[in-house]
């Protein structure tokens, strides 16, 4: 006697009722009717609960209880587990699920290695990420769409472009997604030339273009200040009729700031319908740097009314536009500020201070500043407190603040010159000579100014 196949209407109907689940009640309603039965031992409805826990924003505990309770595990339900967690900024958690997979010895797909090699970008694992790269030449995986371009992602985000070039090369064919990451790599690396070759390689092999690949082409523009090629880029997103998204929208904003079209960047800012605090960051540092000092402030106040938390980026704003004017009380509160919202000095906030009190003539506080610095003071720091003591005449001051700064940067001339300029405004000409003489044993000379075209 023949016998119809067990249950499959009843797994086809459950797996229909995980996927239209609401909320965390109802699954977890659909959990204990599974677990009551033995539907629960169906590997495909088990990996679909744990896909939908996540999903609905349970992914720790319940995703991964279910996982780690799972009665049969397939590569699918692995690269379920693997690929939440990497997606859900926990990539340590995404690495250490790879390792036990690795040591139940399911092998992975070309599916899983992306993930985790995504996964070890995101956790900065560099040497991880070399052994999964050999992993997958070992597996001959290393030249499938997907595998490439997790690669290329990969060493770009360590910063190794060129390795990332390397394997971007050997590919014997190539999708928008690698395009795409390769390009975005030269410009998030600050290789504009670069990345605008990419670009035009990219239109030549007639890639379809898209908003992620606008991106990096204004982040490239930017870098080199290409006023009219940016905006020939902002005409192709107007006439496309993309969606000014949050990450398209921060990408104007910040080219506009790159060259110095602020009217531009404040529309496009005022009109964004979400800002976070790139987008914040981006305006008011460029405000801070061009002097636009109200403006700035202005901004960064409205920024935490608007309940944004600030960064590094946005403190760098307005620490500048205090420097404009010599505010250093106000500096003073927003390098206090740091510290409430957990934020860092870096030597560039540092470097502000310096060039603050030293326009305002503090001199003596600038250097005590330094010297109290929890980190060595660059040739930043230094040079902004040379720069007071050029402008104030300081000679005492300068003459210590250079020599530390001739130890730092030898090789630098703009450090002598402008020691030899504070001796000259002093009357010791002397000292003057006796520095430009040291220039001219070190072979040193003041660079000439000259223009060029771009394009």
């Amino acid at each position: 006697m023949s016998h119809p196949k067990p249950k499959s209407n009843l797994v086809s109907s459950y797996f229909a009722l995980l996927h239209s689940s609401p909320n965390p009640t109802h699954l977890r309603h659909l959990h204990a009717r599974l677990l009551r039965t033995s539907l629960y031992d169906n590997v495909i409805l088990s990996s679909k609960l744990l896909l939908m826990y996540s999903q609905l924003g349970k992914l720790s505990p319940h995703s991964l209880s279910v996982f780690l309770h799972m009665p049969h595990r397939n590569i699918y339900s692995w690269n379920i587990i693997i690929g939440e967690f990497s997606r859900s900024h926990l990539p340590h958690k995404s690495i250490d699920l790879f390792l036990q997979m690795r040591h139940f010895n399911q092998p992975p797909d070309v599916f899983t290695l992306p993930l985790v090699l995504r996964a070890c970008a995101a956790s900065g694992s560099v040497k991880l990420g070399v052994s999964v790269h050999g992993l997958c030449v070992e597996m001959g995986m290393e030249k499938s769409l997907f595998v490439a371009s997790a690669l290329v992602f990969m060493y770009v985000t360590f910063g190794k472009v060129l390795d990332a070039r390397v394997l971007f090369d050997e590919m014997p064919e190539r999708d928008a997604v690698l395009w795409t990451a390769m390009l975005a790599g030269y410009a998030q690396h600050e290789e504009p030339m670069l990345a605008l070759s990419v670009f035009r390689q990219m239109v030549s092999a007639g890639v379809a273009l898209d908003g992620v690949v606008m991106i990096s082409l204004l982040l490239a523009c930017g870098q080199l200040g290409w006023l009219k090629h940016g905006k020939s880029v902002h005409g192709w997103i107007t006439r496309r009729c993309l969606a000014l998204g949050l990450n398209l929208g921060n990408a104007l904003v910040y080219f506009y700031v790159k060259c110095a079209a602020l009217g531009y960047s404040y529309n496009l800012f005022d009109k964004m319908p979400e800002r976070d605090v790139i987008s914040w960051s981006s305006i008011i540092l460029g405000y801070g740097l061009s002097g636009n000092v109200d403006i700035a402030l202005d901004l960064f106040d409205r920024m935490r009314v608007a309940g944004v938390k600030p960064n590094d980026v946005t403190f760098l704003g307005a620490l500048s536009a205090c420097t404009h004017t010599g505010m250093v009380e106000r500096a003073h509160t927003y390098f206090e500020m740091m510290k409430e919202y957990g934020v860092a000095p870096e030597l560039k906030h540092y470097a502000c201070m310096v060039d603050c009190l030293g326009r305002a003539g503090m001199l003596e506080d600038a250097e005590r500043f330094i010297e109290e610095m929890p980190v060595e003071a660059d040739g930043a720091v230094l040079g902004a407190l040379l720069g007071g003591c050029r402008v104030h005449g300081n000679a005492e001051v300068g003459e210590r603040v250079a020599k530390k700064l001739m130890g730092l940067e030898p090789e630098k001339a703009s450090n002598y010159v402008m020691l030899a300029n504070i001796y000259a405004g002093a009357g010791r000409f002397e000292d003057a000579e006796k520095v430009r003489q040291l220039m001219k044993q070190r072979k040193l000379s003041k660079v000439p100014g000259c223009s060029f075209d771009l394009i």
